[in-house]
């Protein structure tokens, strides 16, 4: 692989890891823009960035920890759920159509930006909202197989639903980082045993969001929370409709 390659790669971690960091969804640019941008097939490119994540997982967890950011008391139940889940997504992503996937990762993406645009702003409060076990559960199961089959690692699909449950938006973010850690192991298993899992190109994307991931959790503790949410719901509606306006044009065409 060319060395100019190779920091394309990183330099692709390095954005994805700075947006992970602040405000938790910067993953979804990662398969779309392997895809896109440097003709990585897509089943590739999900393995990749799941192995990628193993390390924006440790260093946005720890750094969330740090600022007392990530609720302890509901992390663990997630975790029950989404480990499981994780790797059978994984093991589903192999069997999909890529442009299945593609239609997903657009819907999903678009989707929570739209709601988190229209919805309305719910009060930070220290504590925040308040979920059930089994609901944690639940909702931990479908954030890993929803994030092992696209490649989003978790933020994507866990935030949206935090924050419509009332839990403040930084706390969405650290338990956000908390949960993509489990995944990306189960996943990473799971992508292993179907064949897909390219170590190398995982680790150059994984080193890139290392440093972009320590950044961006410092600034996300800096920015107002009302920049942190427009920018996440913005993010979330450009990357979404970019994706569908490029497998509209390809069945057009």
């Amino acid at each position: 692989m060319e060395p100019f390659v190779l920091a394309l790669f990183a330099f692709i971690g390095l954005g994805a890891g700075l947006l992970i960091g602040c405000v938790g969804i910067g993953g979804v640019i990662v398969v779309p823009a392997l895809v896109y941008l440097l003709d990585v097939p897509i089943h590739v490119a999900i393995a990749a960035a799941m192995f990628a994540f193993l390390l924006s997982g440790v260093v946005g967890t720890f750094v969330f920890a740090r600022s007392n950011s990530i609720r302890w008391d509901m992390t663990a139940w997630m975790w029950a759920g989404a480990m499981p889940a994780a790797f059978a997504g994984a093991l589903a992503a192999s069997a999909v159509s890529g442009w299945v996937i593609e239609l997903a990762v657009g819907l999903l993406t678009a989707g929570s930006g739209v709601h988190s645009l229209i919805g309305r702003s719910h009060p930070e409060t220290a504590e925040g909202g308040e979920i059930s076990k089994p609901a944690l559960g639940i909702i931990g199961a479908f954030t890993g197989f929803t994030s092992a089959l696209t490649g989003t690692g978790g933020p994507l699909v866990l935030i949206p639903i935090l924050v419509w449950l009332k839990l403040p938006v930084l706390a969405a973010i650290g338990l956000a980082q908390a949960i993509q850690l489990p995944i990306a192991v189960l996943a990473t298993g799971g992508n292993a045993v179907a064949g897909t899992l390219d170590p190398m190109l995982g680790a150059i994307l994984g080193a890139g969001i290392v440093f972009g991931t320590w950044g961006g959790a410092k600034l996300a503790h800096v920015l107002p929370r009302s920049i942190l949410r427009a920018f996440v719901s913005a993010m979330l509606v450009i990357v979404g409709g970019l994706i569908l306006l490029k497998l509209m044009l390809s069945f057009g065409g």
